[in-house]
């Protein structure tokens, strides 16, 4: 059987595990909020209205890319692609390929930082890994001006990172509706993995600060890994319910 990414891949461990996945989103939930583009997740208003749900709706299908065969692989990529042209044809206005671009990297950016907090530092092979799937995920999309190596990645994440960002009335609203859907303690949690996650352009357009708890928090949580009483923990600072598509997100 032909599978989309291969069985041995980082890209199958990394989204194979529920605490890196909810990493990478809450890297890149900072990130949704300053996009310039932020407007298009406005129109719909779905991600203002249950953020988590949106959340765990594009996990699903990251996850249907990740872990299936080739075919069903690409009918997946196609129908995240046909969602976003029915949105298009309802705004009557077409998406720019630097906004889809801007979320590609997103995903690549936070799978390496994400993982490299929880897990270990990844070689130059694996990264190249990484941008490799998502870099066909794009291309399967149609999307223009994608680079073509995980280097070129790089030079353009960089350019991206001054470039595409800025704190408006949506990015302000935003985090309002992270914090009204996720209570205050997770809120706060929220922003604090942000900040240990985020490029220096994001947190400083956010305000995030300077130091994170995770410093003290992370080893703590590691050490509960080893103990296998992480989920435990982690079940106590995510809502209700969601506790079973969390759980779920551990399963291959």
């Amino acid at each position: 059987m032909k599978w989309f990414v291969k069985e041995d891949s980082i890209v199958r461990e990394i989204w194979g595990k529920a605490d890196t996945i909810l990493f990478i989103f809450a890297g890149a939930s900072a990130e949704f909020a300053i996009n310039k583009s932020v407007d298009w997740l406005y129109f719909t208003g779905k991600l203002p209205a249950d953020p988590l749900g949106r959340l765990f709706s594009t996990v699903s299908y990251a996850r249907r890319i990740v872990f299936s065969e080739y075919d069903a692989a690409l009918k997946a990529i196609d129908q995240i692609t046909a969602v976003h042209k029915e949105v298009e044809t309802k705004r009557g206005a077409k998406i720019p390929d630097w906004a889809y671009r801007d979320v590609l990297f997103m995903l690549i950016d936070y799978s390496i930082r994400s993982f490299e907090l929880l897990e270990r530092a990844l070689t130059e092979e694996e990264k190249g890994e990484i941008f490799e799937v998502f870099y066909q995920v794009g291309a399967r999309m149609g999307i223009g001006g994608l680079p073509e190596t995980y280097h070129a990645w790089l030079q353009m994440r960089a350019r991206q990172l001054n470039e595409n960002f800025v704190k408006s009335n949506f990015s302000i609203d935003l985090y309002k509706q992270y914090k009204k859907h996720l209570g205050l303690p997770r809120y706060v949690m929220l922003r604090e993995v942000q900040l240990k996650l985020a490029p220096r352009q994001v947190r400083q357009l956010l305000g995030l600060g300077s130091w994170s708890a995770l410093e003290v928090i992370l080893p703590a949580y590691k050490f509960t890994r080893v103990l296998h009483l992480h989920k435990l923990v982690r079940d106590l600072i995510l809502p209700e319910k969601y506790k079973l598509e969390i759980a779920g997100l551990d399963a291959h």
